[in-house]
């Protein structure tokens, strides 16, 4: 009986030009799953896992391309000023603490590159600076001094007074909570 139920599942599988039994094509609870060995069922498991995985890692990536061009639309005033004003709120709402001026130059300077789709790599070779620091500057982890700030503001297309004249909003904004 076994040799006559394998024959007449390997016919079936021929006529239908299918590559493995249609028992390994379950989902699990169905009356299929039940006829898979276990470690079959574990490789069933293991897949769907795999396929809910990407799922959710292709969706994560969708949503942070999609904060990203809507980043780069606010940079280039392509959005209306009322979302552009109820997301600057809630980024000084969001805000815990006093600004610093360390951490409003690396904010700017952050905005300043993206805005202009740059990497940190770019800038900071541009700049003549490690990527490192570079990195720690616009973290607010590490103050520059003068001469650094004017290179890296030169590396991002802008003069020194315009970017300091950008942390001196910064700081107003974030001071008139």
């Amino acid at each position: 009986m076994d040799t006559m139920t394998r024959t007449a599942e390997t016919r079936t599988m021929e006529k239908t030009g299918q590559d493995r039994p249609a028992a390994m094509m379950a989902r699990p609870g169905s009356a299929r799953m039940r006829d898979l060995t276990p470690a079959q069922r574990r490789a069933v498991m293991f897949a769907q896992q795999q396929v809910i995985a990407a799922r959710a890692a292709k969706k994560a990536k969708d949503e942070r391309q999609a904060a990203l061009t809507r980043m780069w639309r606010q940079a280039d005033g392509e959005l209306d000023a009322e979302t552009t004003a109820s997301t600057r709120s809630q980024n000084v709402a969001g805000a815990s603490h006093e600004l610093s001026l360390r951490e409003a130059i690396g904010q700017v300077l952050r905005e300043l590159r993206t805005g202009d789709r740059k990497t940190l790599r770019e800038v900071s070779e541009k700049a003549g600076v490690s990527l490192g620091y570079l990195s720690e500057v616009e973290r607010g982890q590490k103050e520059a001094s003068s001469e650094l700030l004017s290179s890296i503001a030169e590396s991002l297309g802008v003069g020194t007074p315009q970017m300091l004249r950008m942390v001196a909003d910064r700081l107003e904004a974030a001071g008139a909570r």
